[in-house]
């Protein structure tokens, strides 16, 4: 019985000592490696920097790609500046113009912008495969049809001898010019124009996130 105890607390013992070297020699060795990063820098960044260097990786998922897309919202990609001639009148069904007409001709300067709106972009619109990406986008619109009042004049009014002037009729006349241009733009091909603008766009957007290929649907 003695014997055994012996034996066991010479096991423990050695134990003890192998630890404590194996301890001992991990200890020597970062205080090693901290003296030769310290005394010697290129020695450390060509072999020991090697040995411990980490490889860079980016990972470009998806959902990322959705978001900087719909950080753009409504993006405005084209503006058509136009000048229309637009001409509005009341006329009586008995009386001739000159007792009972309004006419108004009005030399219309305005603007119409047209875009993609990218807010309800879903994840399903983006795929991405390494360094490609497929989108499909949201068709073209026209965001907004706006005429410039400083730029905009009353050329002629002709009002009847027997009637007075019609206050509504400037602004029936507005809203038709702005009606006219939005119609003048959209056979212009504006909507398309908008749509080409949109991909060069996201085109450089997305390449600059580090995708070398885009392509659309």
């Amino acid at each position: 019985m003695q014997r055994t105890d012996h034996g066991r607390r010479e096991g423990e013992g050695r134990g003890r000592i192998t630890a404590a070297l194996f301890l001992g020699i991990a200890l020597g060795a970062l205080v090693l490696m901290i003296i030769a990063r310290q005394a010697a820098p290129s020695f450390w960044n060509g072999w020991a920097g090697q040995l411990l260097g980490r490889a860079t990786k980016i990972d470009v998922s998806q959902p990322t790609v959705v978001s900087k897309i719909q950080q753009l919202q409504r993006l405005e990609t084209v503006v058509y500046t136009m000048d229309k001639v637009v001409s509005g009148e009341k006329v009586n069904p008995v009386l001739p113009d000159f007792l009972a007409g309004d006419r108004l001709l009005m030399v219309v300067h305005g603007e119409v912008v047209a875009g993609v709106d990218f807010s309800g972009l879903k994840s399903g619109d983006v795929a991405v495969k390494n360094s490609k990406v497929v989108l499909r986008l949201p068709s073209a619109q026209v965001f907004s049809t706006r005429i410039d009042n400083q730029r905009t004049k009353v050329y002629s009014r002709e009002t009847g001898l027997l009637v007075p002037v019609d206050p509504n009729l400037e602004t029936q006349v507005r809203q038709e010019a702005e009606r006219q241009m939005q119609q003048a733009a959209l056979l212009d091909g504006i909507l398309k124009t908008a749509n080409t603008n949109a991909r060069n766009t996201l085109t450089s957007l997305l390449q600059g996130l580090g995708f070398e290929h885009v392509e659309f649907e």
